[in-house]
């Protein structure tokens, strides 16, 4: 009977790692000193840090935002006049999600979220279904209001709530 063939050593523990200009980053094995004074070489880089992107509600709300003090009018779809229902459709349309044109069917799709859990961008509607609005946070909500007042930020108990939705 032939012998056994020779495993190959299982690779040492890694506890750091070392960055080659040019070639990568690479793990270093546990009791190898650190390597100091070797040009494009950096023994433990520091963690690069990557910016948080706004999810698909604060670009809405970045939108809407865009549009305070606009005018509003029935029927409006924007960018130069909105009703309640024509912000928040235009709003996410900005942010890349499409929703259906009113009030009504805005509150249709989506997933119910409750008052409590509301983050930046939820639709919020009101008055049994027939207005709505997107949370800003904080407690806030933009909204177009009615004739003479347009595009505002109010509070969000401003108004009796009915439901709210996330896209």
């Amino acid at each position: 009977m032939a012998p056994p063939a020779p495993q190959p050593a299982a690779a040492p523990a890694a506890s750091r790692s070392v960055t080659v200009a040019g070639l990568g980053t690479f793990p270093v094995p546990e009791g190898v000193p650190p390597l100091v004074g070797i040009p494009g070489v950096t023994d433990n880089p520091a963690p690069v840090a990557v910016p948080d992107r706004p999810t698909t509600g604060e670009r809405a709300v970045e939108a809407a935002r865009s549009k305070l003090g606009t005018a509003y009018r029935m029927g409006g779809t924007g960018p130069d006049s909105f009703d309640c229902s024509g912000l928040v459709q235009w709003s996410y349309r900005e942010a890349g999600v499409d929703l259906p044109r009113t009030s009504q069917g805005q509150l249709a799709v989506g997933t119910p979220v409750g008052v409590d859990e509301l983050q930046p961008g939820d639709l919020v509607s009101f008055y049994g279904g027939g207005h709505s609005a997107l949370y800003a946070g904080d407690g806030r909500i933009i909204h177009a209001s009615t004739y003479g007042v347009g595009v505002t930020e109010t509070e969000l108990g401003d108004m009796p709530i009915t439901g709210a939705r996330r896209y």
